[in-house]
């Protein structure tokens, strides 16, 4: 299949060593570093996840222009785990978003930022739309991955999602509160149960039953095909117009890291859709990807063959 993504572009930066005193200086840790790994993390993880699937993936965000190094280091992490990043542009009303994490015996000691958030010109808003409007007719899936951190405005929203029911192309978003209500009539929109209380507009969904309400509630109010609301341990919650919610156990047999394990839903989901999967098929599908990311320490991703191997593994 041939997916496109739009999304807030990052890089994430993993610092690695250990621990075996405390600074004079302050109560803090000393970590002896021993290496530093770089990959493409928000938006970036969502392509380079679809790519691990087999799809041929196309990238729509903002990075920095000019003496940006890191934008080079992105991009060129990008293109050799087999996204494209033509579609990429590069501003120079930002620096491309680095997000560095120090980790000393597998724990994460600290992170911090470097990023810019807030409205985009209109004019790099337009080069945005001008590249989704040029690639959207190639590709079979469109996925917005949304960090609010300004790639994806109301009118980059509003716009793909037309365009992309015009052509009957199924549109999945992993969705902030900040944009919420933009994205009405996607196919699928999947909160995790954080996300999806502050969209709801609620405090606590109790059991099955109360996400079975809260899903609803927001699929109402985006009219949207659907709503897959992940729930950590507790699996994920599917709700549709017209048909009962379905409730899908977690398949995690052991859990080292869940960062990225949203990407990894719904890269699995919106390929599967694609494909022409049932929802139902392709939320199950998901779910048993992220019982396999999760088991692996860091950004990390799930190829075709480990998915088909962990499948027939439970038929058997």
């Amino acid at each position: 299949m041939k997916a496109l993504v739009i999304g807030d572009l990052m890089l994430d930066h993993f610092i690695w060593g250990s621990v075996s005193r405390i600074s004079p200086e302050a109560p803090v840790p000393v970590v002896e570093v021993s290496r530093e790994t770089e990959l493409p993390g928000g938006a970036g993880n969502v392509a380079v996840n679809m790519a691990a699937l087999g799809a041929q993936v196309f990238i729509v965000g903002l990075v920095g222009d000019g003496q940006d190094f890191a934008a080079e280091r992105l991009l060129s992490k990008l293109r050799n785990l087999g996204v494209r990043t033509e579609c990429v542009v590069r501003t120079s009303e930002r620096f491309t978003i680095v997000k560095t994490r120090i980790i000393a015996q597998h724990q994460q000691v600290v992170r911090f930022d470097r990023e810019q958030r807030g409205a985009i010109s209109r004019r790099t808003q337009g080069a945005i739309l001008a590249q989704i409007e040029r690639t959207l007719p190639q590709v079979q899936a469109v996925v917005i991955s949304d960090y609010a951190k300004g790639a994806v405005s109301a009118p980059v929203i509003v716009r793909t999602i037309a365009l992309a029911r015009r052509r009957r192309i199924p549109v999945t978003v992993d969705p902030k509160v900040e944009n919420f209500s933009r994205y009405r009539r996607a196919t699928c929109v999947t909160p995790n149960m954080k996300e999806a209380l502050e969209c709801g507009n609620v405090r606590r969904a109790d059991g099955d039953r109360g996400v079975e309400r809260l899903g609803q509630r927001l699929r109402r109010r985006l009219n949207a095909e659907s709503v897959l609301i992940t729930r950590g341990e507790h699996g994920m919650t599917l709700v549709e117009k017209s048909r009962p919610p379905l409730h899908i156990p977690t398949r995690a047999r052991e859990v080292f890291d869940v960062t990225g394990a949203g990407d990894t839903v719904i890269s699995t989901l919106s390929l599967a859709l694609a494909a022409g999967a049932s929802r139902r098929e392709a939320a199950e599908l998901a779910n048993y990807a992220a019982g396999l990311v999760v088991g692996k320490l860091g950004t990390a991703t799930v190829s075709a063959g480990e998915l088909t191997k962990a499948l027939r593994s439970r038929r058997g």
